[in-house]
């Protein structure tokens, strides 16, 4: 009985594990996301640290991986990154001023030709953050950037300019945290 339990076992991880890329940070990332009839598969993911604290998880999705962040930033292709927060001191203040900094960041100062729709995105942390929500932000050619939380779309913003300073705030050469920029990056 013991020996069927075991065999039962090891063939039930052996399906299993193959959804799951990797555990970070408590999170399990699934190795791909469907949207809009994409298969988008995980290029890296890490965990976002501020003074010492695990805020979040970060994963990033592409059609195909690739450690080129310039070119990530540029395609007009499917790409999604999702967020975990995994820390009960994630609040909605912290996290719109992170946003907008990192949008700041991303643009070399530039924000204005965004501005608009930075405040529209931005204004999705104005509902409450909580431990165990999840964010995707996916990019879908001709569409936009569709936002969902929890696994519901909130939000639509249009334009590729947008999608590049939201992707650049974690993978441009001014990223909100060159370790998480290198592990996203599959490095």
């Amino acid at each position: 009985m013991l020996r069927k339990t075991f065999l039962f076992l090891l063939t039930l991880l052996m399906v299993v594990s193959p959804c799951i890329a990797e555990e970070i940070g408590g999170v399990n990332l699934p190795d791909t996301l469907e949207m809009d009839q994409n298969r988008l598969v995980l290029n890296g993911g890490g965990v976002r640290e501020k003074f010492f604290v695990d805020v979040y998880v970060a994963g990033l999705y592409l059609l195909q991986k690739s450690g080129d962040s310039k070119k990530i930033i540029q395609a007009d292709e499917p790409m999604a990154l999702r967020l975990y927060i995994i820390s009960a001191l994630a609040k909605s203040k912290q996290m719109e001023k992170a946003i907008r900094e990192g949008f700041e960041k991303s643009t070399d100062g530039n924000i204005t030709p965004i501005k608009s729709r930075v405040d529209e995105y931005v204004s999705i942390f104005k509902d409450k953050v909580t431990k165990g929500d999840f964010y995707d932000f996916v990019y879908l050619q001709g569409k936009g950037v569709e936002v969902y939380k929890n696994g519901k779309l909130i939000l639509l913003i249009k334009g590729l300019d947008f999608k590049q300073a939201l992707f650049g705030i974690w993978i441009s050469e001014r990223p909100v945290q060159k370790s998480l920029k290198k592990k996203m990056l599959g490095k």
